[in-house]
């Protein structure tokens, strides 16, 4: 004996729509939810720098004295938000440039400044002291702002 089983149109689409849930339910457990984050922090890095002054004495008796930012040099990457915060440790004032990154300020002795900015150019770019720019004026005072 032969059993024949008669579908009706109504079991198909029953079957259809069970189906269309069970594929959209695999998909949704398996879709991965997680976002792709940039390497970028929201807040500014913060770098420490600060003015050093250096003193000694040549073997006439003359005194030399010299000032200098500390650290020399800043690595950044290109597009990263910085700050800034020098103190002022030596030297009463010293008012200063940023060649190429458009930026100026001063630091004054026991105080901190502070400077904010994003580079968005590859290159090197000189701190420059407006007080002490040679050596007749204790200097050069001069760092550098890597932008890699």
């Amino acid at each position: 004996m032969s059993k024949i089983f008669i579908i009706s149109k109504r079991q198909i689409q029953l079957f259809i729509v069970v189906a269309a849930l069970i594929i959209l339910t695999g998909v949704y457990l398996s879709w991965d939810r997680s976002r792709e984050v940039s390497g970028q922090a929201s807040e500014a890095r913060v770098i420490q720098l600060v003015t050093g002054e250096y003193k000694t004495e040549t073997a006439d008796g003359k005194e030399l004295e010299v000032y200098r930012w500390d650290p020399g040099t800043i690595i950044v990457n290109k597009g990263e938000a910085i700050e800034l915060q020098i103190n002022g440790v030596n030297g009463n004032s010293h008012p200063f440039v940023v060649e190429g990154l458009g930026l100026r300020g001063e630091v004054t002795k026991g105080k901190t400044t502070i400077v904010r900015f994003t580079a968005e150019k590859a290159g090197t770019y000189p701190i420059l002291c407006l007080t002490h720019t040679d050596m007749r004026n204790s200097g050069p005072m001069v760092g550098y702002i890597v932008v890699q």
